[in-house]
This record gives structure tokens, sequence and C-alpha cells, in this order.
């Protein structure tokens, strides 16, 4: 695999400027493409998965995060409060307060149960200049972030779930995990509610692997402050380990923040909150893409999808006819303005898709597909070879095209 950082400016996607300061990289709009095509796809998967997407402020006031323990557990990775009016406020350093207050906005039956609450929403952490790299060690982070509000006997299905769709989103990312580590409280003083609960949701979680058939590993010390842990570990180009995603079992937010639901029997019963995020943040998600794929993302997920390539100029118009036709495609044109079909074919190595169009193929409405494997396929009707890359990226399918 390859370093992200390089790749990353290589192929124009993100890059840093000292005025906008260490751990603050911006995108470029091929890496914008990418960004909003994962996006896109994780909103889509909750959405069918029947999760309700919310927006919350980036800022809270310093109350709102010693209620939830952040304060007195995560103080260090926050950034310093701003005085504000008579009140101090914080960038936030996770979502889960915001989602809990969210929830607690509105009367909830058993009936409601589970709540499912999803977020790609901007939090920050103050992290030391020596640990910043790229786009895996950032201060703004975007987090695609959820939250589950169940009773007792709905957890294990819900983060049964959660986990699926981790699965499901790494087969079409091209992902492979190195390792399950199911992450648990270690020796020390930063861990907060009952010992019950700890053993309950610790129970619950190994369970959740087991059903899984997951082989995993526990890790002492590794657990939130809050409650266990189920973590998906990915290792990059240079052999170091990191988080990419994970599901939590927490019930202490819960109490903290007097959550309740109306049960069955009329009374105020304590929901159980799931933390669960797909991809962790946008950030860490694509620079493990980059490296994986060394800059040759998917096709679903590709900055160009699909390059036309006119052999000459006199083919040009019909380039830009096929163009036209690409409405839901990432598409450009790289005439021989550009260089040599050789060169042309070089500088788009990274694209999926070549169309090679010559006065043949311009006259029969055809292309003469060229994959960025090596393939060469005979030349097809243009509508054909629209329809099933049209098909692949709708799907979301890692492979080119299939045999």
């Amino acid at each position: 695999m390859s370093d992200h950082r390089r790749l990353g400016r290589e192929l124009e996607l993100f890059d840093t400027d000292p005025l906008m300061g260490s751990g603050l990289p911006y995108w470029l709009p091929d890496g914008a493409s990418v960004r909003h095509a994962l996006e896109e796809y994780i909103r889509s998967a909750e959405r069918r998965a029947g999760y309700q997407h919310v927006y919350s402020p980036v800022l809270g006031k310093r109350e709102l995060y010693e209620l939830s323990g952040h304060w007195a557990h995560y103080r260090d990775d926050m950034f310093p409060p701003m005085d504000l009016g008579g009140e101090q406020v914080v960038l936030r350093p996770s979502l889960c307060p915001h989602h809990a207050l969210i929830y607690r906005s509105r009367l909830h039956s058993y009936r409601d149960l589970p709540v499912r609450m999803a977020e790609l929403g901007g939090m920050y952490r103050s992290e030391l200049s020596g640990v910043l790299g790229g786009l895996s060690r950032v201060r703004a982070i975007q987090l695609n972030d959820a939250h589950i509000f169940c009773t007792l006997d709905q957890v294990a299905d819900e983060a049964q779930a959660a986990l699926a769709m981790i699965r499901r989103a790494y087969a079409a990312l091209g992902i492979t995990p190195s390792r399950y580590r199911l992450s648990l409280p270690g020796a020390g003083g930063k861990y907060v509610g009952e010992q019950e609960n700890w053993g309950r949701a610790t129970d619950l979680l190994r369970d959740v692997l087991e059903r899984s058939g997951l082989d995993h590993e526990p890790a002492g010390g590794e657990a939130a402050f809050y409650g266990p842990k189920i973590d998906v570990q990915v290792v990059d180009s240079a052999g170091r380990e990191s988080t990419l995603s994970t599901v939590q079992v927490d019930f202490h937010q819960p109490e903290q923040f007097d959550l309740h639901y109306i049960g069955a029997d009329g009374a105020r019963h304590r929901p159980v909150m799931v933390h669960r995020s797909i991809i962790g943040s946008v950030e860490r998600a694509v620079a493990h893409l980059i490296e994986q794929h060394d800059g040759a993302f998917p096709a679903w997920l590709a900055p160009t999808q699909l390059v036309i390539l006119p052999i000459t100029e006199a083919e040009r118009p019909a380039a830009q006819a096929l163009a036209r036709r690409c409405e839901n495609l990432r598409v450009d044109i790289a005439g021989p303005d550009r260089g040599s079909l050789g060169a042309r074919v070089r500088e788009n190595r990274k694209v999926p898709y070549q169309a090679v169009i010559g006065a043949r193929e311009a006259s029969a409405d055809q292309v003469a597909l060229r994959l960025r494997d090596g393939r060469r396929l005979d030349p097809m009707p243009a509508a054909e070879v629209l329809d099933r890359i049209a098909a692949i990226v709708g799907a979301h399918r890692p492979e080119l095209w299939g045999r």
C-alpha cells in the first residue's frame, strides 16, 4: 500500500495550508467527489436500515460535557472553552451528548423503539502537532456517527445489525479488516458506571461477535469511559493499526441525561444507548482507502468513473455526445490535445473505465472499452456499455466488469 499523504497530493485529492493550520486539511474537487460519494453511500445505507438523520451544532456548553462525562475523562483532548455571553462553550469532541438531548426533547413510547438517530457531523480533537498526519490524524473531523435508543431486549439485535452494516460497507469499499477487537476496561479510574452494567454490556457484545461468526480478541484498557465496544481494526501502509469502525453499548449516558420511554405498563423505563459508526471519521476512512487501493478506487467511489478518449479531433463530437448521455456518471473527455492515445491512457490509469472512440466506433455509436486492470474489450454499443457501468456503480459492486 502507498502512503496516502503522498498519493493524495499527487492525485489532487486534498492538501493543507499553514494559514489554515496543522491538522486542518482541505479537500480539492476530486477529493470532494470521493468524500461526497462515500457520504451518500452511508446516508443511503442508513436510510434503508431505518435511521433518521439529524443535524446538531458543533458547539455546546461546558455543562453539557460535564454531564456526559467527557469533561472529566476527555478534557485533555478537547479545545479550551470559549467565553460567550457569560457562558463557556466548547467545540464538541463527540456527538453522543447532542443526540441524547435530541432524544430527550420528545416523549417516547416503547412502541417507538428502537429510535435510530444518525448524523454525519463535525467534531474536534486537540491533537498534538507531533501526531498529525495527512487525513489519518486531524483536528477537525467529519464523523459518521449514530446512536440507537432501545430496550435491553433489543440491544443484541441492534448491535448485530450495525455490525452487519459495517461488513457490507467494507465489502463495497474493498476494505479488509485486520481484526475484530472486543475493547474492555483496564486498570485505573477512567471508567464510570455500575460494574453490573459493564458486565452486561460486555456479555452482549461478546455474544454479538459469536453470533456473527467473527473471531475476536479481547483488549483491556481500550474501552470507552462509559462502556465496552467492538472495534474493527485496520492497518495502514506503515503497519500501524487503528480503529475504523465501532459498535458500543452504553448504560451510563441514558442515566446521566435521565432518558426514558413509557413502557407497556405505563411506567417510565430507561433505554440503552448503542453507539455505532460504519466508517468512523470520513478523513481516516478516505486515508485508508487511498492506501488500500493505491488511489484506484472502486468504480462507484472514483472521482472520475469514465474517461472518453477520442483518437483524433474528428471523433470529439462523438465523445461529447457520449458524455452528455452519462447523466449519473462522473465523466471526463481526454482529447488528442492532451497527448498521444498511449499518453492519455497512462495519464488516466486510475480511472476505472476508458472508452476509446475511433472513426469506426463513432460511425457505429460504439466504444472500445479498456478496463483499469488492463483488459481490452471488443467494440460494443455505447448504450450497452453505459448501462452496464451504471449498474455496477449503482450497486456499489467492487469488481470492474465481471467475466
